[in-house]
């Protein structure tokens, strides 16, 4: 069996955030899907798990959720074919409620390229091009 990666972020809005990340591309995966909580497939292989504020909390024995939109505890970075995409992407999250924003990295574009974006949730994704 293939390793899988599962990215577990708790939302505030289920419809707003499945909006959002099937914008970016991702497929709700509606087998894996209840009211608590929506699968959302990137590829075979990496899943985003969006969960309800009760059901994510049920997971952090004692803890309490973060608040993203004023700290940060993750970025979950992804990989793309070309520096058009990791713009296409930026720009497909600023016009379904994220937003984004580019770090200078000291690394030459034609060897990396990258951008910050922000669900609704303020919940931090990374998608980069680097030149292999």
């Amino acid at each position: 069996m293939e390793k899988m990666i599962f990215v577990n972020l708790p939302v505030t809005d289920m419809s707003c955030s499945i909006k959002f990340y099937e914008a970016l591309g991702f497929k709700k995966h509606s087998e894996f899907s209840n009211e608590n909580g929506t699968a959302m497939m990137w590829t075979e292989n990496i899943w985003i798990m969006l969960l309800t504020h009760g059901f994510y909390s049920q997971f952090l024995k004692g803890q309490t959720i973060a608040d993203t939109q004023k700290s940060n505890g993750s970025i979950t970075s992804f990989n793309l074919e070309s520096i058009a995409a990791v713009r296409e992407v930026a720009q497909t999250a600023k016009t379904n409620g994220g937003t984004f924003y580019h770090v200078e990295l000291g690394i030459p574009e034609d060897h990396m390229y990258e951008l910050e974006v922000k669900d609704p949730d303020g919940n931090l994704l990374s998608f980069s091009w680097m030149s292999m």
